[in-house]
């Protein structure tokens, strides 16, 4: 993979959520793609088949939270049990909690009941640069855990380890990955981050990102979460008192104004999966890695990590969902029982009907 070092396009935009103000890294914008138009291939000559590339997303992860709930040896080997599922062109994760060493958080006040803040040394920036991650979201309800400076000590660790992260406001991540430009696009449910309640702006940006690039992939935290919400509902979704999105209509619009492929996580349990206009639509990944801090029982337990290959176009060239499932407290692991693939194909089915995507053998996916 060659990579281009975009680590935030900015764009300009109206939008009802208030910006959250922190110090942004330096801008750097990708040489455009230059040379003149290929010539024009006789027509008893086959056209060459068109280039391709693989987007390997997964679903919730956190390495533990400081100072009481940490993997010992500093979280080395923390991805080693699921690194033979880690492999594509562009690798992308959701991070949900700080790289932050403040140890006073501004979420949680004292005895507070039902109150998570998740923090983790700055060092594992590296550990997870080291299992391969490119891309992280961090728009999801844990990134502001330690406040706006605890989000900014993670922007810098991750800057520092040389992975792009995506989900403010107005922006995206920008790679190249073997002469493909692709752009991630992170997004929640709150006004701080890229909002997906604000449709128009967040369809204004996906569209910006088309314009600058070959593809877009959208990070979606989004949904109710729980064991119990493993179905994808019409219409918006609560959690605690907060309007967790209409994920159905939002990825369809995102979709809509350009997008490629949706990977859906915050549920903290599997979705199902349906075709749109061609693009694959991933409702949630589940949980990936959850170290001591996020349950391993039943349903809650199992999650699948997501490669997609997609033409530079976008269109459909195939697709795997590997199995995974958290072990010894919280670690990732792939799982030799492949239990997301059934679980997946069932909340499809039930979800999407004649949209749904459907899991063969192997985990390859299938359009309908």
């Amino acid at each position: 993979m060659t990579r281009t070092t975009v680590a935030a396009a900015v764009l300009a935009l109206a939008g009802t959520a208030t910006a959250l103000t922190l110090p942004s890294p330096a801008v750097t914008v990708n040489a455009p793609l230059g040379g003149p138009p290929a010539a024009a291939e006789s027509t008893s000559t086959p056209a060459p088949p068109k280039k391709t590339v693989t987007i390997t997303g997964t679903g919730d992860i956190i390495l533990g939270s400081a100072p009481d709930d940490l993997p010992p040896g500093d979280a080395e080997g923390f991805f080693e049990r699921a690194s033979g599922v880690l492999t594509g062109d562009l690798l992308i994760g959701n991070f949900e909690g700080t790289l932050t060493e403040r140890e006073k958080s501004s979420k949680c006040k004292p005895k507070a009941e039902n109150c998570a803040a998740f923090r983790m040394p700055p060092g594992y920036a590296e550990v997870i640069a080291d299992a391969g991650f490119d891309v992280l979201n961090l728009a999801n309800n844990h990134a502001l855990d330690y406040g706006g400076e605890g989000l900014a000590d993670t922007r810098t660790h991750l800057n520092d380890a040389g992975i792009e992260y995506t989900g403010m406001r107005g922006e995206y991540a920008e790679l190249t990955v073997d002469g493909v430009e692709i752009a991630v696009v992170g997004v929640s449910p709150y006004a701080w981050s890229q909002d997906m309640h604000d449709l128009e702006g967040t369809a204004a940006l996906v569209e910006a990102a088309a314009e600058r690039n070959d593809l877009v992939v959208v990070s979606m935290q989004a949904g109710g979460e729980g064991a119990d919400k493993d179905h994808v509902v019409p219409g918006a979704e609560m959690f605690l008192g907060e309007d967790r999105g209409d994920v159905m209509a939002f990825s369809r619009a995102v979709i809509d104004a350009g997008a490629d492929l949706v990977v859906g996580h915050g549920p903290h349990v599997m979705r199902g999966m349906e075709f749109y206009k061609g693009r694959l639509i991933a409702y949630s990944l589940g949980n990936f890695a959850g170290y001591r801090v996020l349950s391993t029982e039943g349903n809650r337990g199992v999650g699948g990590v997501l490669a997609v290959t997609l033409t530079i176009d976008g269109d459909w060239a195939g697709g795997v969902l590997r199995a995974t499932r958290m072990v010894d407290g919280g670690y990732p692991a792939a799982d030799p029982d492949n239990t997301a693939h059934e679980t997946c194909n069932r909340l499809s089915r039930d979800d999407f009907g004649a949209t749904a995507a459907l899991v063969t053998e192997g985990g390859r996916i299938t359009p309908p």
